[in-house]
This record gives structure tokens, C-alpha cells and sequence, in this order.
């Protein structure tokens, strides 16, 4: 079984439930609506116009990316991927998929930000194209390697949000950076090590959940 086999199942799954793209769409139309009508006519600095950003982004993924691998435990299909499929190729297949889940979700917000918040107005496009596109892989990467640790556990709905936030803690913290950089028109040469350690994030958490989602799948 191949990577790409998963994805389509996966693919077919979500068709027929549209389970995480149903609380995607509500989670994104309330966060947005509460944020504007919370600051009204208020005009908001630079840096908390990013900052808000990226809390929509962070809590959508949490409602949309925490199922990738209860549902497979919940419908009992995890037994029937154990004897098909490597750990390594579920694992792509899974990461395949909740990589375009995240893009298409993140579009969406980013373009629908854009319209309802005058604030928002980037000034160094080629900084925050690098900085969503980095941002985005370390999200879904991060968030498919939590999913199978939650798929084990009992406390499945409590124990995603304990879990990600130390480990996207860092994640976010540095994309509200150079997200606020992008706004005010940072150079992308002052911005070097920041996108450097963004890409650092993505590959020692690619190269982590390779080594140890092994060992989770067949706890």
C-alpha cells in the first residue's frame, strides 16, 4: 500500500463524513466573527493583527486535525493498515492529506482576514508566502505526529490541546513574528534567521515523528 492510497481513502472518508472539514468552517466563521466584532472601529497594532492570525490558525487545526488517526482507531481500521501498510507509509498517507487540509484551511483564513481586517495589509509579500508556507508544513507535520499519540490514549478530546501547545508553542510564536516583519516591510535579509529557524522546526519534527511514530503505531 502506498502513500498516496491512504491519502485517497482518507480523501473518500472525509467526502462522505466531512467531519474535519464541518468544524474547520464553523470553527473559522465563529473565530473571525467573535475577533471583529470584539474590536469593532477600534484600529489594532500591526503585531496584534498577526497575532490574531495565527491564534484562528492554531485553534482551527486543532478542531480539524486532532481525527487523523482516532477515527481509524474508532471505526477499527487500524488493525487492517497494521497488516497492509508500513508504519512509514501510514504515516505519509496521513501527513499527505492533513498537509492539503491545512493550505486549503489556512487559505481560506488568510484570505477572509485580509477582506474583514483593514489592518492587515502585507508590505513584504516573498516573506510571508516563505513564512506560510514553512509555517504551514511544521503545523501539519506537528499536528499528524500528535493525532497518533492521542489515537492511543483514553482522554482522546482533552489530551490534543495538552500536547500541542508546547509543541507548536514555538511554532506559532515565531510565525507572529515574521508575519508582523511581512506587515511592516521587514527586508528579507534581517529576516534570515528567523525563516531559518522556522525551517529547522520543520525538519527536526519531520525527522522525529519518522523515528518514533514506529514505535506509537505499534504500542
Amino acid at each position: 500500500m502506498k502513500p498516496y492510497a491512504l491519502f485517497k481513502k482518507d480523501y473518500h472518508s472525509e467526502l462522505r463524513t466531512r467531519y474535519a472539514i464541518n468544524s474547520l468552517v464553523m470553527f473559522i466563521i465563529v473565530a473571525l466573527s467573535v475577533i471583529l466584532f470584539s474590536i469593532g472601529n477600534e484600529k489594532i497594532p500591526q503585531n496584534l493583527t498577526a497575532g490574531l492570525l495565527w491564534v484562528v490558525i492554531f485553534f482551527s487545526a486543532m478542531s480539524g486535525l486532532s481525527r487523523a488517526f482516532v477515527s481509524e482507531e474508532e471505526r477499527g481500521t487500524s488493525l487492517i493498515l497494521h497488516l497492509i501498510a508500513a508504519p512509514t507509509t501510514i504515516f505519509s498517507g496521513k501527513l499527505l492529506f492533513n498537509l492539503i487540509l491545512v493550505f486549503l484551511m489556512n487559505i481560506i483564513i488568510t484570505i477572509l482576514y485580509s477582506v474583514l481586517f483593514e489592518e492587515f495589509i502585507i508590505r513584504n509579500f516573498l516573506l510571508f508566502f516563505l513564512t506560510f508556507i514553512l509555517s504551514n508544513i511544521g503545523l501539519a507535520i506537528a499536528s499528524t505526529i500528535i493525532a497518533a499519540i492521542i489515537s492511543k490514549a483514553g482522554a482522546k478530546g482533552t489530551l490534543y490541546p495538552v500536547l500541542s501547545f508546547p509543541i507548536l508553542l514555538p511554532l506559532i510564536l515565531i510565525s507572529v513574528m515574521l508575519t508582523s516583519y511581512s506587515m511592516v516591510g521587514t527586508s528579507f535579509a534581517d529576516a534570515v534567521i528567523e525563516l531559518a529557524v522556522l525551517a529547522c522546526y520543520d525538519v527536526i519534527m519531520l525527522t522525529i515523528s519518522y523515528m518514533l511514530f514506529d514505535f506509537i503505531w505499534k504500542d
